[in-house]
């Protein structure tokens, strides 16, 4: 499986404190079936996102990791005035592993009226949004048709695989579940933070989408699309609220409707 938001990097933000904790959430994940970790330390007010730093501490965990699994680079990105004017410019710091896909991280208070606007800006750059863990902010679980709007505008949806479970309370795994039921997510991820309250691990998620879903959506979610974000390229599987096309042996991807 591929987590492609995980805050792996130890002292950079809320995540891990410790190099020995940051390995024994690698060695978690490892353990659980993960391959690829793209690692995603927060880039807001409350904790600024140094490159040089975050590269320095990235080559140190993969060095330290070794060949367990495989560690890419990535951002937790909040939607500030001053991040999108410098996300712009030097896309490849942020998005992950310097391609085309970047995790984009609303307040739980407010969404910005120009959220559209920012989207197509993002876009405009040649950058894929993927709009992390909706269903644990209050106002997108109100607002299902404004995901559903900017997935129809090439937008992805990442659901946090606890939120299957009610870790994040019982109005977070509701609404999870129906989006799952109605096909409203590209990618499920841990968003792990340590090993205890936020644990790695993606297997017990893919077994609830298998019992919910089938193989195949399971596979979709945990492996094929944020695989295919890992590597830079367009997601195989894009589900709508109408569900997802069939066409003989293989599925064939539903056309995006861009700005």
């Amino acid at each position: 499986m591929i987590d492609i938001h995980f805050h792996l990097l130890y002292g950079l933000d809320d995540g891990p404190d410790t190099l020995e904790l940051t390995l024994e959430m690698a060695d978690a994940a490892a353990a659980d079936g993960t391959t690829h970790i793209v690692a995603t330390p927060h880039a807001s007010a409350q904790y600024p996102f140094v490159p040089e730093l975050v590269r320095e501490r990235l080559a140190e965990v993969r060095a330290r990791v070794g060949n367990k699994v495989k560690i890419a680079s990535g951002c937790d990105f909040h939607l500030s005035f001053e991040n999108l004017q410098d996300v712009e410019r030097r896309p490849q710091i942020y998005t992950i592993d310097g391609k085309s896909y970047l995790l984009v991280e609303f307040a739980d208070f407010s969404i910005p009226p120009t959220i559209d606007d920012s989207f197509h800006s993002l876009q405009l750059a040649g950058i894929t949004p993927i709009i992390t863990h909706p269903e644990r902010n209050r106002i997108l679980r109100r607002h299902t048709d404004w995901l559903d709007k900017w997935a129809s505008r090439g937008c992805a949806i990442q659901v946090t695989a606890g939120s299957l479970f009610g870790r994040f309370g019982p109005n977070a795994q509701q609404i999870a579940e129906q989006w799952l039921a109605t096909d409203r997510i590209h990618v499920l991820a841990s968003d792990a933070h340590n090993v205890t309250s936020r644990p790695p691990g993606l297997g017990e998620a893919y077994k609830r989408v298998v019992e919910l879903r089938g193989e195949e959506v399971a596979r979709a979610l945990c492996i094929e699309n944020p695989l295919a974000a890992l590597e830079g390229r367009p997601m195989p599987w894009t589900p709508e609220p109408s569900g997802l096309i069939e066409s003989g042996p293989e599925r064939r991807r539903k056309r995006f409707w861009f700005f």
